[in-house]
């Protein structure tokens, strides 16, 4: 999902900054000072115009960056019913692909296959000042539906399959499809970020401050942190959302609290460094971002992710709860987990009637033993 770079648009001179002609007299060169002042007020009004007819260069090479697919014509009308209570439910993926240069990244195999390494439900509340978020262990055994792909290609059921095995037979559909199954839930919308595009809105960002209570060391994320505050560059990042032997009980359970931790801070960063207020990160923001999300068709534009997001912008970390699917380990593979079918129903019962999840939904359930390693 690369995108050509394109050379940055010369503005011109405003009419008049030049010297008078016909005699007048002429201005005096402008000092250091009035010239910054002047490109500022340029790349303002370059900003403000792109609702407008000056947006053209900005806005189309945007949304030429933005992926989209079409997920509601593959999964046809078998679907939950859509409940409409002002709530929204989104899947988002984080992708596993070894294709390209994320071969380089996060090690892992390099077969140029891809796999749903994070899965998160995301539910935001009537009125859009909070959020519920449920992560979806990828090792989470799952009788996957019959589904078909957004190539049109048919897939049998398969039984007591590894959850994110539903991404790796038929993307996002099947992916989707086998979330609706589970949950019961319609998802309205679906979000994908790769490994490449995740590393470099973090460098865009200027890092994330996380602190670790522990000291962290796991060569196969290539991730080494003492404990204490640290400012992560993407690369870390990338690598603390990925390691799983370097914490708790060293399962896929342990990687999604240190996951969950990171998002919070990654939120708070996001509201802290101003980027609505800074036109050049805002656009170095969204020009990363388009290049790297993939999305269902109804979100596959400018436009359409503008308005999303601004939707969720008055949720903040502390208005988020984030817990992981009720789930314990498979008494047969220490390796699997399996679905706490009556603890989980407690939490899709509260998602469907826009209600908190209750804390009985959590209790007892397995966790990783990485809770608290890392807070922002």
């Amino acid at each position: 999902m690369s995108a050509q770079s394109t050379p940055e648009p010369v503005i011109p001179e405003p009419d008049g900054a030049g010297p008078r002609g016909g005699g007048g007299r002429r201005r005096k060169a402008p000092g250091k000072s009035r010239r910054a002042l002047r490109v500022m007020a340029w790349t303002a009004a370059g900003v403000v115009v792109l609702g407008g007819t000056g947006a053209g260069y900005v806005y189309f090479k945007l949304n030429g960056n933005i992926r989209s697919l079409d997920i509601n014509q593959a999964l046809g009308a078998d679907r939950p019913t859509k409940i409409d209570n002002g709530s929204q439910n989104i899947l988002v993926l984080g992708s596993d692909s070894r294709s390209g240069s994320n071969k380089k990244l996060g090690g892992g195999t390099d077969d140029g296959s891809a796999r749903s390494d994070t899965a998160m439900i995301v539910h935001v509340y009537e009125g859009h000042k909070r959020a519920s978020v449920v992560s979806v262990p990828r090792d989470t055994l799952v009788n996957r539906p019959a589904c078909t792909d957004t190539s049109g290609t048919a897939h049998p059921a398969a039984a007591g399959v590894m959850f994110n095995e539903a991404y790796s037979t038929g993307g996002a559909a099947c992916a989707v499809k086998t979330v609706e199954s589970i949950t019961g839930i319609r998802m309205d919308h679906y979000l994908e970020v790769d490994f490449e595009g995740f590393q470099k809105l973090i460098d865009d960002l200027g890092g994330v401050p996380v602190t670790t209570t522990k000291n962290i060391d796991d060569p196969q994320s290539h991730l080494s942190l003492r404990a204490g505050t640290h400012t992560l560059n993407g690369q870390e990042a990338l690598g603390l959302v990925r390691t799983r032997h370097g914490v708790g009980d060293g399962s896929d359970l342990g990687r999604i609290q240190l996951q969950q931790a990171f998002v919070k801070a990654l939120i708070g960063q996001v509201k802290h460094v101003g980027v609505f207020t800074s036109p050049k990160k805002l656009y170095d923001l969204a020009d990363t971002a388009t290049k790297t999300v993939t999305a269902d068709s109804d979100l596959g534009s400018v436009n359409s992710l503008m308005d999303f997001a601004d939707g969720l912008k008055g949720i903040g970390a502390k208005n988020m709860t984030m817990v992981t699917m009720p789930v314990q380990y498979d008494p047969a593979n220490p390796n699997r987990v399996v679905m706490q079918t009556a603890k989980a129903k407690l939490v899709w019962d509260a998602l469907k009637n826009d209600r908190p999840i209750p804390r009985a939904a959590t209790q007892g359930t397995a966790t990783g033993e990485a809770k608290g390693v890392v807070t922002s």
